[in-house]
């Protein structure tokens, strides 16, 4: 008789955790690539004081997410590296309004190998390849075609063929630190990651707009209990030193 209560007690307890578990809600997020680092600290950090949440990060270009978002792919937060594309989703009403807030601040810089005697943007017609995010979907690359615009090197650059697109800011990265072009355009947080390449010189700030990363619930993640309470979380102390730790200017 102990013995069947004992087997009953174990089912009941395993079905409340059962239960518990089916229950916990799935929290989608959409991350800009240059945030992947920092952000991935920052869910471990979350999920250490809620174990019971489950969240899924998409990390990509801000355009890229942008897109998704508006044809349907799930999301609850989206974090963008431009304002510019949370805009096209406020657009829409695909951002739960009032949740909207820039919470974090980087830098452009450009990267190569340190044999290189590039100084200053007007040094980059001395190159043969030259990474830059693709600018209609790569805030990395928006910001860096709004540079080079300034120094009014852009279109010579593209017209010699010099430009090497890429998806994303942290292929960009990628192709300076293995060598496979001359430099790259990148933000300071993700030059602190390279291997091989080093920092040639900083872009100066009034030749692009401040690079200012903001964040947004979506309507769907404005319902969600875990959603909100990440979103507050981001604010915290904690949080706030993951993005420094990492390069970030919080915006406090």
């Amino acid at each position: 008789m102990k013995k069947n209560i004992k087997i009953i007690g174990f089912a009941v307890l395993l079905s409340v955790l059962t239960c518990r578990n089916a229950g916990a809600e799935t929290i989608y997020l959409s991350v800009a690539a240059s945030m992947t680092d920092a952000f991935k600290e920052i869910i471990a950090e979350f999920s250490a004081l809620h174990p019971e949440a489950r969240l899924l990060p998409n990390f990509a270009s801000s355009g890229a997410l942008a897109k998704q978002i508006d044809q349907g792919a799930p999301a609850d937060l989206y974090v963008s590296a431009n304002p510019k594309w949370m805009q096209f989703l406020l657009e829409r009403e695909m951002i739960a309004a009032g949740t909207d807030r820039i919470f974090a601040y980087n830098k452009l810089v450009f990267i190569g190998q340190a044999s290189h005697a590039i100084a200053q943007l007007s040094d980059l017609a001395a190159l043969q390849r030259i990474a830059i995010g693709s600018p209609q979907s790569v805030p990395a690359g928006q910001y860096a075609k709004q540079a080079m615009d300034g120094a009014r090197i852009y279109a010579v650059l593209e017209q010699e063929k010099k430009l090497v697109i890429a998806k994303d800011v942290r292929q960009a990265l990628l192709y300076a630190d293995r060598g496979e072009v001359d430099g790259a355009f990148v933000y300071k947080t993700d030059a602190l990651l390279a291997v091989n390449a080093r920092i040639l010189f900083t872009v100066p700030d009034e030749l692009y707009d401040r690079v200012s990363y903001p964040l947004g619930l979506t309507p769907s993640g404005a319902k969600k209990e875990t959603a909100r309470s990440l979103y507050s979380f981001i604010e915290s102390q904690k949080a706030v030193a993951v993005l420094k730790k990492f390069g970030f200017e919080p915006a406090l």
